[in-house]
């Protein structure tokens, strides 16, 4: 059993951590970057802002103090928003050290640099001169079910067969089942485009355009994610997997999905900056990954059609009726 800091309290780093609390014997902290976030998880027992009505018990030690969270710690799971990966590996190494394995659980692509987030945190490391084995944590996972002990199955990829044995090993219990791959590229794409599909699911839904267009599209973006995924060195069996069409269909269907929910009120005709704000806080990871999306299918010379919708409803207010007719009326093409 290993001691274990999840850095993120959010929904997902939450049920992260009471899952690992759950299964007995970890010595389990929470870090959160607000203080009144992990100051209201010691006070009440329960993350209210981002995971209500599920106890967090006190085995969890939660905190705000970075140097607290991993003055100890054996293995590191990173948990926060794509956007915030960079500049919390900037405060978070300082106080990493040698034989600490890292585990990332963010999905999603630096907008600026078209890196995946374990290329991300490869980069902050080589800036201060340390190198550390880094796994991939992707699959289907609606935090809300892992947390409350649904049955979950999801993935850890990393090219180290000593660390995804470790982490399936020490992460899996009789809720949460692991596999291991070595893909990280394919793992780490199929769980980043996924959130993009999933907006289109939604505009599919808020549209009322049916089942058929929905089943076609979830399809077809497989496809187009598989392409990208192959393009950067993935393999398309990944893809097949649990962190490809498995996390796809989960976050194209599931009413969970905020994501999904996005696209439905875009179909629905209400405005981005709305629906997000409606949020309080929460992330939609494919509002952002969308525009990191097709700067990777340009450098590699893919073709996403789907994903260029998407983008041209999310950032140029292009009506999703005519986004959705422009994609039935492009020329046939074999499967």
């Amino acid at each position: 059993m290993s001691r274990i800091a999840v850095m993120g309290s959010g929904a997902w780093g939450t049920a992260i951590a009471l899952s690992l609390a759950g299964r007995g014997g970890h010595d389990v902290t929470l870090w959160s970057h607000s203080p009144d976030v992990s100051e209201t998880i010691v006070e009440r027992g329960e993350n209210t802002v981002f995971l209500p009505g599920l106890a967090v018990p006190k085995s969890i030690r939660a905190t705000s103090n970075v140097e607290e969270a991993l003055r100890d710690a054996e293995i590191v799971v990173s948990v926060m928003p794509s956007h915030h990966v960079r500049a919390s590996y900037e405060q978070f190494t300082p106080f990493l050290r040698s034989g600490q394995i890292l585990v990332s659980a963010t999905k999603g692509i630096e907008d600026a640099t078209l890196l995946r987030m374990s290329e991300v945190i490869a980069d902050v490391l080589g800036k201060y001169g340390l190198s550390l084995p880094v796994g991939v944590l992707s699959g289907p996972s609606f935090a809300q079910e892992v947390a409350a002990g649904f049955p979950t199955a999801i993935t850890i990829a990393s090219q180290d067969a000593d660390l995804t044995a470790r982490i399936q090993r020490e992460f899996g219990s009789r809720s949460l089942r692991l596999y291991t791959n070595d893909d990280v590229v394919g793992v780490e794409l199929g769980g980043a485009l996924k959130n993009v599909i999933a907006i289109a699911a939604g505009i599919v839904s808020g549209l009322g355009l049916g089942h058929n267009s929905a089943a076609a599209l979830i399809t077809r973006g497989i496809a187009e994610t598989t392409r990208l995924a192959v393009a950067c060195g993935g393999c398309s069996e990944t893809l097949a997997g649990l962190s490809g069409i498995g996390d796809l269909v989960l976050t194209c269907t599931g009413s969970l999905s905020r994501n999904r929910t996005v696209g439905i009120e875009l179909g629905k005709g209400r405005r981005l900056a709305e629906i997000l704000a409606g949020l309080h806080g929460k992330v939609a990871e494919g509002v952002r990954t969308t525009s990191a999306a097709l700067g990777l299918a340009r450098r590699h010379n893919i073709e996403m059609p789907i994903v260029e919708q998407v983008a041209a409803i999310l950032h140029e207010d292009k009506p999703p009726v005519e986004a959705m007719r422009d994609l039935m009326a492009r020329p046939g093409r074999d499967e």
